[in-house]
């Protein structure tokens, strides 16, 4: 989404930068009512009006905001850019998880790739089939100030289910020996200097990630914002990535409000889907514990239609993702700062 976190008082006269001269964060914690503003753009900026801020930090990898906002509740905020908010992040994790998991027959075991949040392993554990959960973070930070406020979450991060890890994810899955039938990319945004650009490359895909699915495995990630001004920039690339490793390949999206934009999955496979909307709505009902909010088998069926000028896009892209040749989102990751 931006770069820059910025707060300003309610009396909108003057702004504090959350950001000193090395690009670190400042202590602003005193702050009770405000605004957060984020840079989208150069010539654009989306704002927030706050009840205050809850955390504030700098972790090894990534600066880290939660923020109390008035219109859209607690909001996780990383190097700048709206990661997920309280009252509309079930949109995002409804169409991460359970589209994968509802194409698969019979999925029992699932990685998901960050979410240190907790709420992408939440909406797997709610399929009765799952017997295994690996949430693999790198940042023990994130994940502990989530699992101190982000309530919704607590029981997910208790189930018995849910296996913990702290640690690149690359490095996690090189180091197992157990394939999985679905692995999620619930990763931040690949931005310039930030802690996960290389876990969205054809060598990472191809060498590391699609070698750990079983038959019949699914790959689905967060591809970036895919409206009409913005699936250029990571979305159109990273689906022509996978295109080159998986048979395969869906794409989909789905407006979120709080990241002020249409956002973009892929899913993809060596096994072909069948996507039929009454075959979903009957899987919904039989596999999964408690009532969707956002995904039935219709609204799934219309998200995997693109615009024309998306789906034009995304057929004449010819940019492939390798560590020398990547393409970010606006703003900075703590790496490129230091």
């Amino acid at each position: 989404m931006g770069e820059a976190v910025e707060f300003y008082p309610s009396n909108g006269v003057s702004g504090i930068n959350n950001r000193n001269d090395s690009g670190k964060i400042n202590d602003e914690s005193h702050i009770k009512c405000g605004w957060y503003e984020e840079v989208i753009d150069d010539n654009l900026k989306w704002s927030f009006a706050l009840n205050g801020v809850l955390h504030k930090g700098t972790s090894q990898y990534q600066d880290i905001v939660l923020l109390d906002t008035k219109h859209f509740g607690k909001a996780l905020v990383i190097d700048g850019k709206m990661q997920s908010a309280e009252v509309d992040e079930f949109i995002y994790h409804e169409c991460l998880i359970h589209p994968p998991l509802l194409c698969h027959p019979n999925p029992k075991t699932i990685f998901i790739m960050g979410g240190g949040e907790g709420s992408a392993a939440r909406e797997a554990l709610r399929h009765n089939s799952i017997e295994k959960v690996v949430m693999c973070d790198i940042d023990q930070e994130v994940v502990d100030f989530c699992r101190r406020y982000l309530t919704v979450n607590q029981e997910a991060f208790r189930n018995k289910k849910l296996n913990l890890v702290i640690n690149d994810a690359k490095a996690e899955l090189e180091r197992r020996n157990e394939k999985f039938d679905i692995i999620v990319g619930d990763l931040a945004d690949p931005v310039e200097g930030g802690p996960c650009y290389q876990l969205y490359t054809k060598s990472f895909y191809e060498r590391i990630l699609k070698p750990k699915l079983n038959v019949n495995g699914i790959f689905v990630t967060q591809a970036g914002p895919a409206g009409i001004f913005t699936h250029k920039e990571v979305f159109s690339s990273i689906y022509n990535t996978i295109k080159q490793v998986f048979k395969y390949v869906v794409v989909y999206a789905a407006h979120v409000p709080s990241f002020a934009d249409t956002w973009g999955w892929v899913m993809a496979s060596d096994q072909p889907f069948s996507i039929n909307a009454e075959e979903i709505d009957k899987k919904i009902d039989k596999r999964i514990d408690g009532e969707l909010l956002y995904l039935n088998g219709a609204s799934f069926i219309s998200s995997t239609t693109m615009n024309k000028s998306v789906s034009l896009s995304l057929l004449h892209e010819t940019h492939i993702y390798t560590e020398d040749d990547a393409r970010f989102i606006h703003g900075h990751g703590v790496a490129y700062h230091n």
